[in-house]
Protein backbone atom coordinates (compact mmCIF):
# COMPACT_ATOMS: atom_id res chain seq x y z
CA UNK A 1 0.00 0.00 0.00
CA UNK A 2 1.22 3.50 -0.86
CA UNK A 3 2.55 5.69 1.91
CA UNK A 4 2.01 9.41 2.25
CA UNK A 5 -0.79 11.90 2.15
CA UNK A 6 -3.81 11.37 -0.08
CA UNK A 7 -2.91 14.32 -2.34
CA UNK A 8 0.64 12.98 -2.73
CA UNK A 9 -0.69 9.57 -3.73
CA UNK A 10 -2.98 11.17 -6.32
CA UNK A 11 -0.12 13.28 -7.67
CA UNK A 12 2.05 10.18 -8.15
CA UNK A 13 -0.80 8.30 -9.83
CA UNK A 14 -1.50 11.18 -12.25
CA UNK A 15 2.20 11.52 -13.09
CA UNK A 16 2.09 8.05 -14.68
CA UNK A 17 -0.95 8.96 -16.81
CA UNK A 18 -0.81 8.31 -20.54
CA UNK A 19 -0.66 11.60 -22.46
CA UNK A 20 -1.32 10.15 -25.92
CA UNK A 21 -4.55 11.33 -27.57
CA UNK A 22 -7.35 8.80 -27.49
CA UNK A 23 -11.08 8.32 -27.89
CA UNK A 24 -13.38 5.73 -26.37
CA UNK A 25 -16.82 4.55 -27.43
CA UNK A 26 -18.67 2.86 -24.60
CA UNK A 27 -21.68 0.57 -24.99
CA UNK A 28 -21.38 0.21 -28.76
CA UNK A 29 -24.11 -2.13 -30.04
CA UNK A 30 -21.70 -4.44 -31.82
CA UNK A 31 -20.03 -7.56 -30.48
CA UNK A 32 -16.33 -7.62 -29.66
CA UNK A 33 -15.62 -10.24 -32.32
CA UNK A 34 -17.21 -8.15 -35.09
CA UNK A 35 -15.48 -4.96 -33.96
CA UNK A 36 -12.10 -6.71 -33.84
CA UNK A 37 -12.32 -7.66 -37.54
CA UNK A 38 -12.30 -3.97 -38.41
CA UNK A 39 -9.79 -2.95 -35.72
CA UNK A 40 -7.29 -5.56 -36.95
CA UNK A 41 -7.43 -3.99 -40.42
CA UNK A 42 -6.36 -0.53 -39.20
CA UNK A 43 -4.00 -1.33 -36.31
CA UNK A 44 -0.59 0.32 -36.76
CA UNK A 45 -1.58 2.25 -39.90
CA UNK A 46 -1.32 6.00 -40.34
CA UNK A 47 -4.51 8.00 -39.89
CA UNK A 48 -5.23 8.83 -43.56
CA UNK A 49 -4.84 5.18 -44.63
CA UNK A 50 -7.05 4.02 -41.76
CA UNK A 51 -9.79 6.50 -42.69
CA UNK A 52 -9.67 5.23 -46.29
CA UNK A 53 -9.97 1.62 -45.14
CA UNK A 54 -12.88 2.43 -42.84
CA UNK A 55 -14.72 4.46 -45.48
CA UNK A 56 -14.92 1.54 -47.92
CA UNK A 57 -15.25 -1.32 -45.44
CA UNK A 58 -18.77 -2.81 -45.73
CA UNK A 59 -19.07 -3.89 -42.09
CA UNK A 60 -21.38 -2.02 -39.69
CA UNK A 61 -18.63 -1.64 -37.08
CA UNK A 62 -16.48 0.33 -39.54
CA UNK A 63 -18.92 3.28 -39.47
CA UNK A 64 -18.72 3.40 -35.67
CA UNK A 65 -14.93 3.09 -35.63
CA UNK A 66 -14.54 5.74 -38.36
CA UNK A 67 -16.46 8.23 -36.23
CA UNK A 68 -14.36 7.27 -33.22
CA UNK A 69 -11.11 7.72 -35.17
CA UNK A 70 -12.20 11.18 -36.35
CA UNK A 71 -12.91 12.07 -32.72
CA UNK A 72 -9.44 10.87 -31.66
CA UNK A 73 -7.85 12.97 -34.44
CA UNK A 74 -9.80 16.04 -33.26
CA UNK A 75 -8.64 15.38 -29.69
CA UNK A 76 -5.03 15.21 -30.86
CA UNK A 77 -5.28 18.50 -32.78
CA UNK A 78 -7.28 20.50 -30.21
CA UNK A 79 -6.03 19.16 -26.88
CA UNK A 80 -2.44 18.15 -27.65
CA UNK A 81 -1.64 20.49 -30.58
CA UNK A 82 -0.48 17.61 -32.81
CA UNK A 83 -0.45 17.61 -36.61
CA UNK A 84 -2.93 15.11 -38.12
CA UNK A 85 -0.49 14.20 -40.92
CA UNK A 86 2.01 12.74 -38.42
CA UNK A 87 -0.44 10.58 -36.48
CA UNK A 88 -0.76 6.80 -36.54
CA UNK A 89 -2.86 4.29 -34.61
CA UNK A 90 -0.72 3.10 -31.71
CA UNK A 91 -3.40 0.98 -30.02
CA UNK A 92 -6.94 -0.03 -30.82
CA UNK A 93 -8.95 -2.64 -28.98
CA UNK A 94 -12.48 -3.67 -28.06
CA UNK A 95 -13.43 -4.83 -24.58
CA UNK A 96 -16.55 -6.73 -23.62
CA UNK A 97 -19.49 -4.65 -22.43
CA UNK A 98 -22.80 -5.66 -20.87
CA UNK A 99 -25.10 -8.10 -22.66
CA UNK A 100 -28.81 -7.44 -23.15
CA UNK A 101 -30.81 -10.63 -22.70
CA UNK A 102 -33.99 -11.10 -24.72
CA UNK A 103 -36.43 -13.99 -25.07
CA UNK A 104 -37.51 -15.58 -28.36
CA UNK A 105 -40.64 -17.75 -28.24
CA UNK A 106 -40.14 -21.24 -29.68
CA UNK A 107 -42.28 -24.28 -30.34
CA UNK A 108 -44.24 -26.06 -27.59
CA UNK A 109 -44.04 -23.20 -25.09
CA UNK A 110 -40.27 -23.06 -24.90
CA UNK A 111 -38.28 -19.85 -24.81
CA UNK A 112 -34.81 -19.37 -26.27
CA UNK A 113 -32.50 -16.64 -25.06
CA UNK A 114 -31.10 -14.05 -27.47
CA UNK A 115 -27.97 -12.25 -26.29
CA UNK A 116 -27.39 -8.79 -27.75
CA UNK A 117 -23.78 -8.07 -27.00
CA UNK A 118 -22.11 -4.69 -26.49
CA UNK A 119 -18.51 -3.57 -26.51
CA UNK A 120 -16.28 -0.70 -25.40
CA UNK A 121 -13.99 0.37 -28.28
CA UNK A 122 -10.82 2.39 -27.64
CA UNK A 123 -8.42 4.04 -30.12
CA UNK A 124 -5.07 5.52 -29.00
CA UNK A 125 -3.04 7.63 -31.43
CA UNK A 126 0.62 8.64 -31.38
CA UNK A 127 2.99 10.78 -33.46
CA UNK A 128 5.59 9.29 -35.77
Amino acid sequence: MAKGHRSQIKRERNANKDTRPSAKLSFARVSVQKACFVLDAIRGKDVTTALGILTYNPRYASSLIKKLLESAIANAENNNGMNAANLYIAECYANKGPTMKRIRPRAQGRAFRIEKRMSHITIVLDEK
